[in-house]
C-alpha cells in the first residue's frame, strides 16, 4: 500500500495488523537506508508476510516488490508518472502472480478531484504523444526525424 504521508504510515499498519492478526511492514523516508533493504528482503522472502505500507517517496523507485499480489494507493498522488512508477515496483522481472492496482477515490472529495487532474493529464499526454511506449518515433522516415530537430524562426 502506498500513502503520501510518511505520518500515517503506522495507523494503517495498525488497523491492518487487526484484520490480517499478523505483523506487517512500514517503509518510509524515514527509515534508514541501512534497513530498507532488510524490510524489502523479508517481504520478498518465503515468511508471511500479509501487507506492506510504503510512503510513495520512499518506496516508489528501486526497489523489487514482485511478492505483491495487490497494489494499493491509499491517497493520490498528482503526478500519475509517480503513481506509475510506485505501481510498477509489483511489476518487474520476475512477477509470477496477477497483480491488482486499488486507487481509494471517495465522491465529492479532494481525491476525486485529484483524480480527475490525473485523468487530464493522462488524456493531455496521449494527445501530445499518442503511444506511450515510443514506438512513433521509431516509425517516422528520415524527413519527419529531420523535420523534428529542424529549428523554425
Amino acid at each position: 500500500m502506498f500513502t503520501q504521508f510518511r505520518e500515517i504510515t503506522n495507523h494503517l499498519a495498525d488497523f491492518l495488523q487487526t484484520v490480517f492478526h499478523h505483523e506487517g511492514l512500514v517503509l518510509h523516508g524515514q527509515t534508514p537506508v541501512a534497513k530498507r533493504k532488510d524490510i524489502v528482503a523479508k517481504f520478498q522472502g518465503p515468511e508471511y508476510v500479509p501487507f506492506m505500507i510504503l510512503s510513495i517517496k520512499a518506496g516508489g523507485v528501486g526497489l523489487n516488490l514482485t511478492a505483491a499480489n495487490h497494489v494499493i494507493h491509499f491517497d493520490r498522488w498528482w503526478n500519475p508518472a509517480v503513481e506509475n512508477q510506485a505501481t510498477d515496483r509489483a511489476f518487474l522481472i520476475g512477477q509470477k502472480k496477477n497483480v491488482l492496482v486499488h486507487k481509494f477515490i471517495t465522491r465529492g472529495t479532494i481525491e476525486e478531484k485529484i483524480d480527475l487532474m490525473i485523468e487530464e493529464k493522462i488524456k493531455m499526454t496521449q494527445e501530445i504523444i499518442p503511444d506511450l511506449n515510443e514506438s512513433w518515433i521509431t516509425e517516422m522516415d528520415n524527413q519527419q526525424l529531420l523535420d523534428l530537430f529542424r529549428l523554425t524562426i
